[in-house]
C-alpha cells in the first residue's frame, strides 16, 4: 500500500492505493470511499489487532518540492493533523488536529507488540512528539510529551532554528525510542519503558546548521552551553543533518543519513548538496550512543558525480518495515 501526497499538479491531497505484491501492477484504492474531508498525506502504521492505522501530513508538494517557506505554513499548505481509520472497515472515523506544536506531523511508529495501543509521531516544524494512545473510554488520544526548543539565532534564514524532527523509530524490545533533528544535527535516545514519559538517555550531534565553523551565531540555547563543533569520519566531514535511521535487530547499531531532499538539502546545507551525502553509524548501548569512526559510505564519490542517500532497510525486515498480525 502506498499513501500519495498530492494530485497530479501537486496540490496536497492524501490517499492510499494498492500495488499487488508480486507484480507491482495497480490493484486501487485501499479505501473504498474518500473522505469527506480533504486531508494532507505522508506516513502510516496499522495495529491490525485493535483494528487500527493512522497517517499524518506533509504537506502540498507543488510547495515543498521547491524549498521551504515559513510563509506557506500561515497558508495552509502544510499539515497539523492525524487521522485515524478502521483496518478492517477502510474508512476514517476521526482525525486530530495537533496545533502549532504538531506542525507538519512525519513519521509514525506504533510499539512492536502487536497487542500494544502505544505509538508516537515526531513533528518536523514543531519540534515536538506526541504519545498516540487508547484511552480507557476507548478513544484514540494524541499528548505532546517532547518538546525540544527551538534555538536563537543571528546570521540564518530566520531568528530560530526549529529541531526540524523528521524522522524516528523504536527498537525491535520497544525499551528505546530514537529521533533525528535536521537543522539542530543531533540524533536523540529515549527510555520508553515508560510509554507516555520518554526519557533522555543520549545525544549525538552529528552535522546541524549552528556548528562552530559556519557563520551562525546562537544567542539563545536552552539545552546546550557551546555550540558543537563539526565532525569527522575516516577524515570526511559530515555535511547536513540527520534525516532517516534504521537500527539493526540486536539494536547495538544505528545507521544514519544525512540528508532529506534535494531542494531543502541545497537550501540549508550548499555544501551537503555539492559534496555529496553520507552514512554514518552510531554504536548503541543501554547507557547511550557513540559515533563510529569505523563506518562510512560517502556518496559524494560516485563516478557520475555527488549524490545523497535517503533510506535505509535491511533485506529481512526491520524496525521501520515489520509489522506483528
Amino acid at each position: 500500500m502506498i499513501h500519495t501526497l498530492g494530485d497530479k499538479d501537486g496540490n496536497a491531497k492524501g490517499g492510499f492505493f494498492l500495488l499487488d505484491g508480486q507484480t507491482f501492477e495497480p490493484k486501487g484504492l485501499w479505501n473504498h470511499e474518500p473522505p469527506k474531508e480533504k486531508i494532507m498525506g505522508h506516513d502510516f502504521w496499522y495495529q491490525p489487532r485493535h483494528n487500527i492505522m493512522i497517517s499524518s501530513e506533509l504537506g502540498a508538494p507543488n510547495k515543498f518540492s521547491k524549498g521551504f517557506d515559513p510563509a506557506d505554513m500561515a497558508k495552509g499548505f502544510y499539515g497539523t493533523k492525524l487521522h485515524f481509520w478502521h483496518w478492517n472497515e477502510r474508512e476514517l472515523f476521526n482525525s486530530i488536529d495537533l496545533g502549532e506544536d504538531g506542525a507538519i506531523p512525519m513519521e509514525i511508529r506504533f510499539l512492536h507488540n502487536p497487542d500494544a495501543t502505544d505509538a508516537y509521531i515526531v513533528c518536523a516544524v514543531g519540534a515536538s512528539v506526541f504519545h498516540i494512545s487508547l484511552s480507557k473510554k476507548g478513544n484514540w488520544e494524541a499528548k505532546r510529551v517532547i518538546k525540544i526548543p527551538h534555538k536563537i539565532v543571528k546570521d540564518w534564514q530566520l531568528p530560530f532554528i526549529p529541531a526540524l524532527i523528521t524522522d524516528c523509530l523504536i527498537s525491535l524490545d520497544d525499551k528505546y525510542l530514537f529521533i533525528t533533528c535536521y537543522l539542530h544535527g543531533d540524533v536523540r535516545m529515549y527510555d520508553i519503558s515508560k510509554p507516555d514519559e520518554p526519557k533522555l538517555v543520549s545525544q549525538v550531534f552529528v552535522g546541524g546548521s549552528t556548528l562552530t565553523d559556519t557563520v551562525v551565531k546562537v544567542t539563545k540555547d536552552e539545552e546546550l552551553v557551546k555550540q558543537p563543533e563539526r565532525q569527522h569520519v575516516k577524515g570526511r566531514a559530515l555535511h547536513g543533518g540527520p534525516h532517516m535511521v534504521q537500527l539493526s535487530r540486536d539494536g547495538k547499531r544505528l545507521y544514519v543519513s544525512l540528508s532529506i531532499m534535494t531542494p531543502w538539502d541545497k537550501q540549508f546545507y550548499p555544501k551537503l548538496a555539492e559534496k555529496g551525502g553520507v552514512m554514518i553509524l552510531l554504536d548503541v548501548s543501554p547507557t547511550g550512543m557513540k559515533l563510529s569512526q569505523e563506518f562510512l559510505i560517502d556518496f559524494g564519490t560516485e563516478p557520475d558525480g555527488a549524490v545523497r542517500a535517503h533510506e535505509m532497510r535491511y533485506p529481512g525486515g526491520d524496525c521501520t518495515s515489520d509489522i506483528w498480525v
